[in-house]
């Protein structure tokens, strides 16, 4: 079973680690990619919005400034060593920060908490020709949880949009085609069954 790293720190943790355990990849919390065949960059708290050149909001989270820091390094270790990256729900924000981006700091609507957190709470819309689209084959919208209150804004370089929602045009994943597999989501994928195809997708690639 191929091991891959995140940072600590998140109480969701187990909820990832069973879905990858599912496509037979064990998840490890770690401060390096030594030993280590890729990267998850899993969800958690706002992304300090001086990495993007901004102050903060008043209603932007207090930031974890150390996790921050780990994930800009572990994220320019994975794309220096061409290896694969899944980010999801902040996941997809700092790796956009930390490639030059910058971030909508609030969306109204977005977050929805429900008991059932594999619950759809709208659909996504998926752009030809992408990592995404080949994932899911011919099926070009799925139904998706959302518990996000941030958003990508300007695009991080090398990056594109794989995927928008269609009632505001929110961007939901990204990916950057000029690496192997570096594909990052705005919702939960690890709460919805019908996803295990995202993660079966990540771990072909290691």
């Amino acid at each position: 079973m191929k091991r891959v790293v995140t940072t600590s720190g998140y109480d969701e943790f187990p909820a990832y680690a069973a879905s990858l355990r599912t496509a037979e990849v064990e998840l490890v919390e770690g401060e390096s990619l030594e030993g280590f065949y890729g990267l998850v960059l899993m969800g958690g708290v706002d992304v300090n919005p001086a990495l993007y050149g901004e102050t903060p909001g008043p209603l932007t989270e207090q930031p974890d400034d150390d996790r921050d820091k780990l994930e800009y390094a572990l994220i320019a270790a994975a794309l220096d060593r061409d290896l694969p990256v899944l980010g999801i729900c902040r996941g997809l924000q700092i790796l956009n920060v930390q490639q030059g981006g910058s971030l909508v700091q609030h969306i109204p609507g977005h977050r929805v908490r429900t008991d059932d957190l594999g619950l759809p709470a709208h659909s996504v819309e998926i752009a030809p020709d992408t990592h995404l689209a080949v994932i899911a084959g011919s099926k070009r919208k799925w139904n998706v949880n959302s518990r996000h209150h941030q958003a990508a804004a300007r695009l991080g370089s090398g990056l594109v949009v794989s995927a928008r929602d269609p009632r505001d045009g929110t961007i939901e994943a990204i990916e950057k085609p000029d690496r192997r597999f570096v594909v990052a989501v705005q919702w939960h994928p690890e709460n919805q069954s019908d996803m295990a195809k995202l993660f079966c997708a990540f771990a072909a690639a290691l």
